[in-house]
């Protein structure tokens, strides 16, 4: 098979400026005391690719400009909108009163499969990703509306957080863009 690569040129992508202009997706993310610079950097990449409208950056969560968060994002960091504020508990809060449904993306005794998960159309919707060791803390699960799980068949019982947040973010914006 012969099928030439496209060039970056040929992609259509949107500029920096008409990313930030674009109607709202719908989507944001919520990031839960995540440890690693090059994982948040990640996120902030796939968040770009799906055009999400903002990352909440929440406890220890490193914030740009850092080289490594630079290094994995490659200017997404620039495109996305994104806040930092101190604890995730208040930016769920935030995001409910905005009429958010927020899931946290983790193995609970009622977590919905991501097979299972459809969106409503005009609905808002955050997802909120945690900490490399300990997930997303128990008292931010308690906020949250549900809890979504990426349904796993190896020895393994969880994805890397950068790897988890692509997943679910192209699952929840493929219908809609």
């Amino acid at each position: 098979m012969k099928d030439r690569k496209l060039l970056n040129s040929e992609l259509g992508r949107l500029s920096a400026q008409q990313y930030r202009e674009a109607e709202p997706s719908g989507v944001e993310v919520i990031l839960d005391n995540i440890r690693s610079a090059h994982n948040v950097g990640s996120i902030f990449r796939s968040s770009d690719a799906f055009r999400i409208d903002r990352v909440w950056l929440c406890g220890i969560t490193p914030v740009p400009p850092t080289a490594e968060i630079h290094k994995t994002a490659l200017g997404a960091e620039e495109s996305v909108r994104w806040e930092k504020i101190e604890n995730a508990t208040d930016a769920v809060k935030a995001l409910q009163q905005q009429g958010f449904t927020v899931f946290a993306v983790e193995q609970t005794e009622h977590s919905v499969k991501l097979g299972e998960f459809r969106r409503e159309s005009g609905k808002k919707y955050a997802f909120v990703f945690g900490n490399e060791v300990d997930g997303v803390s128990q008292e931010v699960v308690n906020l949250c509306d549900a809890s979504l799980e990426i349904p796993q068949f190896g020895t393994k019982h969880s994805l890397n957080v950068s790897v988890c947040a692509g997943v679910v973010l192209w699952a929840a914006t493929k219908d809609k863009l």
